[in-house]
């Protein structure tokens, strides 16, 4: 790199750290103008580019160059932060878990291969954070969806959203919730065995979820054959009392 474009990024770099991005941005872009593609500081500079467009708000942009910096640098500094903001950059694109959730698979899929690729980096453990809010906004999407079959009586229908969260978000709020909308659908229709059952479950794993008692009565017991597997609805002996 010769002393113009050195002397370029560190004015950029001074604009970023002050929070002038936009100026920030104009500047990078002449200095990738300026480099060679084998030059070790180009990394860098794109990373700081898509960075400056995830700061400005916009996050398709930023979640597109982020992708190619981890893509066509994997060996440099930036690969692992750079999946870890692109899955970001997917993330804000989700805004809320009513909204099509393409954006939150995408981040979910992107921090998953950042655990793959880079595990035990400091990017890898703050993935981990994102993957248990969007697992919630996943297990909420499910919840809402299995509610809007459950106020209209299609219960076969609700019935699969509840059972989807307890078995894919084993960890998520939603589970107690969706373990008494099962009991009350399995009443609905007359499956006696299967609210029998998932009031077991209940009993179980969330014995102080309020209005359990009126969902599942104390005269409401398993049959006294073998308790029913807690896989069978997606829990284990992991879960915690709620």
């Amino acid at each position: 790199m010769h002393g113009d474009a050195m002397l370029d990024l560190t004015e950029a770099r001074a604009d970023f750290r002050r929070g002038d991005f936009s100026k920030a941005q104009l500047e990078l872009r002449r200095v990738q103008f300026e480099l060679a593609a084998s030059q070790p500081e180009v990394a860098e500079v794109r990373y700081l580019i898509a960075e400056c467009d995830f700061q400005l708000g916009d996050h398709s942009a930023a979640a597109l160059e982020f992708r190619k910096v981890a893509d066509e640098y994997p060996s440099s500094p930036f690969a692992a932060l750079s999946l870890l903001r692109s899955g970001d950059a997917n993330l804000r694109l989700w805004r809320r878990p009513e909204l099509d959730p393409t954006p939150g698979q995408t981040a979910l899929a992107t921090y998953q291969e950042l655990q793959g690729r880079f595990p035990g980096t400091p990017a890898a453990t703050r993935a981990q954070l994102h993957v248990r809010q969007l697992n919630e906004w996943f297990a909420e999407k499910d919840y809402k969806t299995g509610m809007f079959y459950f106020r209209r009586h299609a219960y076969d229908a609700a019935i699969i959203y509840f059972k989807d969260i307890i078995a894919t978000f084993p960890s998520a709020k939603q589970v107690p919730d969706a373990l008494l909308r099962l009991v009350d659908s399995y009443h609905a229709i007359g499956y006696a065995a299967e609210m029998r059952e998932a009031c077991d479950n209940m009993r179980r794993y969330y014995p102080k979820t309020s209005g359990l008692d009126h969902h599942c009565p104390p005269s409401l017991t398993a049959p006294s054959s073998a308790p029913p597997a807690a896989a069978e609805v997606g829990l284990d002996s992991t879960a915690h009392t709620q």
